[in-house]
């Protein structure tokens, strides 16, 4: 494939996007209408503004991206879907393999009731409708790791439906504005995990692990919404952040309890979409901004060259960069669906309709489950935004680095400082040494304890702001000294010697005396630079208010 660069960004609904091939730029247009099959339908949401849109220049063609997700969440419970066995990480080989997981005959399933409220919990945090009455299917098809030749699903009639995602897109040059979206989710269903092949390449053979047989999942289908990777990143974080808050999924993507299949397909806006790509079991959410902005740009550089999309399912190779073909869709898999002998219809009930005298223990009420969610990750931006005056994409950053709220929260907690000072600390000190250094919130050598304390000396104007940062560069290489005793040690506590202070001002002056001359013909930026000799000579320890009301008041005698 020949070589070409993309420069993007993806605002909103419309591609923001210069496509280089050549010399030729292909700017890309935003879909109307969407679905998830590939079948034309309209949208039921009213078209997003345009924020970055590029008129395509003589020769040009615009482009509209279509991208739908299907996301397998595994939901938190002690136990399987329709078996006793337990579900743990990591566990030996085949060690939590009931008799049913591996399908012995005469064996039968007995539905977990934690995964029927972990199901309405997600379909009421997703604004879906609950049906009070859902249906259980068998999809057929026959890979090794499946034992029965077919995993029960929900493909008739779904638990939730017709619901939607609000989630936040960075736009801007820097990437300081947040401008909120929405995608669509046409259903929520319940369904069985798979066993897991591992392939000894060395041998020549895959052996088969049954600990991940019968594991409960979430199936959320998203409708295709969303016209990039970024987008559909963002939107599955939200997802992530929200089945945490829930606690209805870890939803830890490196453990695999948060699977992504992503739908692609490009088109000339106004005409028919074109035909859909899937990625499967992109297990991060950098790798499946990375393969749907490849795939694009692979069906539009194919396209362009005369060639065609074939339906078909790819893998992306994280190493390459990539996408590449795992298997053809031309002929639609005949899944044999049939509803599930063995289990009855699954019927939940609101107050309204609660039988008189109904053992609790032997039935779901939506009403209760829904009194009873937990503060979702939006309502705790707008509570971060009004308590603490901290902008909206301050509190998305708070939100989206894991462990990062509860420190900032720890931090507040323990310091005299005001919340501001701690928000530019923790999002930009604290998280940039993080992101330096390549380590989570939870391997962090500075507690929340020792930043607090540090944040205190700093508003109490003990040490300077580049006194501080000295003291937190310490407090990172070495757990065993407060920042009280590194100040101490180190001499960084602000100079109170006016006197002396006033001296250092005079010499600096004398030393650089064209400097002093600009700031009194009135070049009034001049005088940053003698703060700044000022300081140099102080190391740090001279507060830099202090010493620009020194200067003005020696250049203006």
């Amino acid at each position: 494939m020949a070589a070409h660069m993309l420069r993007w960004g993806c605002a909103g609904r419309r591609w923001a996007l210069a496509y280089v091939d050549g010399g030729s730029c292909h700017g890309l247009g935003a879909p109307n209408d969407f679905t998830l099959s590939g079948m034309k339908g309209q949208s039921s949401m009213a078209p997003q503004p345009l924020i970055t849109a590029q008129k395509p220049r003589k020769g040009e063609h615009e482009w509209a991206a279509v991208v739908g997700l299907e996301i397998h969440a595994q939901i938190s419970s002690n136990s399987k879907l329709f078996s006793g066995s337990q579900v743990h990480f990591a566990a030996p080989p085949n060690s939590l393999v009931s008799f049913f997981d591996a399908s012995l005959p005469g064996t039968l399933p007995v539905l977990n009731r934690r995964c029927v409220e972990a199901a309405v919990m997600t379909g009421l945090a997703l604004n879906c409708r609950i049906n009070k009455k859902s249906l259980f299917d068998r999809k057929h098809y026959f890979y090794a790791d499946l034992p029965a030749g077919y995993q029960i699903t929900q493909q008739r009639l779904p638990i939730a439906m017709n619901g939607s995602l609000t989630y936040g897109v960075r736009v801007g040059t820097k990437r300081s504005q947040v401008i909120t979206r929405t995608v669509r989710i046409k259903q929520i269903q319940l369904e069985q995990d798979s066993g897991k092949s591992l392939h000894d390449d060395l041998r020549s053979q895959t052996l088969i692990d049954l600990n991940r047989a019968g594991v409960g999942l979430l199936e959320v289908v998203m409708e295709p919404d969303m016209t990039c990777g970024e987008e559909a990143a963002t939107a599955v974080r939200e997802l992530q952040l929200i089945l945490q808050a829930l606690g209805t999924s870890q939803a830890n993507m490196a453990e695999g309890q948060l699977r992504v299949d992503a739908n692609i397909s490009v088109h000339h806006p106004g005409e028919p979409f074109g035909v859909r790509t899937e990625v499967k079991n992109l297990n991060s959410a950098r790798f499946l901004a990375k393969a749907i902005d490849y795939e694009i740009q692979r069906q539009i550089n194919e396209l362009e060259n005369g060639g065609e999309i074939l339906n078909e399912t790819r893998s992306f190779d994280s190493r390459l960069g990539c996408t590449m073909p795992m298997r053809d869709k031309e002929g639609k898999q005949d899944y044999r669906f049939m509803p599930e002998p063995n289990l009855p219809p699954l019927v939940l009930y609101d107050s309204a309709s609660l039988p008189s005298g109904a053992d609790l223990q032997q039935v779901i009420n939506i009403d209760y489950i829904r009194e009873r969610l937990p503060e979702l990750p939006s309502v705790t931006r707008e509570k971060l935004v009004e308590q603490y005056g901290m902008l909206p994409e301050h509190s998305f950053t708070l939100l989206n680095e894991v462990g990062l709220l509860e420190f900032f929260q720890n931090v507040i907690k323990e310091t005299r400082a005001e919340p501001k000072l701690v928000t530019s600390w923790v999002l930009n000190t604290f998280l940039g040494y993080l992101k330096q250094q390549n380590l989570a919130v939870s391997e962090s050598p500075v507690t929340p304890s020792a930043l607090a304390e540090l944040l205190t000396l700093l508003d109490g104007k003990v040490i300077s702001s580049s006194a501080a940062k000295q003291v937190f560069e310490e407090l990172w290489k070495s757990k065993s000294k407060t920042a009280a005793q590194i100040v101490s040690e180190k001499k960084l506590e602000l100079m109170e010697d006016r006197e002396a202070l006033e001296q250092l001002c005079q010499a600096v002056m004398e030393g650089h005396p064209q400097v002093a001359m600009d700031v009194k013909k009135g070049n009034l930026k001049a005088i940053n630079k003698l703060i700044g000799l000022v300081r140099k000579a102080t190391q740090g320890r001279a507060d830099p208010t202090v010493i620009k009301k020194i200067l003005e008041e020696k250049l203006s005698s």
